[in-house]
């Protein structure tokens, strides 16, 4: 139970790509791998929260 909000933060990059319906597999997939390191984590999030180029 400790361990619950911890486990959501840490996959957070892939809910919101989830909800957003955005790299459904590159993202989680990344996140179970480089989650675990700050820099890799902050850069999922931002992947997961841009907005995407509009041409």
């Amino acid at each position: 139970m400790f361990l619950l909000p911890f486990i959501g933060m840490y996959f957070l990059p892939s809910i919101v790509a989830i909800v957003k319906k955005k790299n459904l597999i590159l993202i989680p997939v990344l996140n179970l791998f480089l989650g675990w390191t700050v820099i890799g984590w902050i850069i999922l999030l931002f992947l997961s929260v841009k907005k995407p180029k509009v041409d």
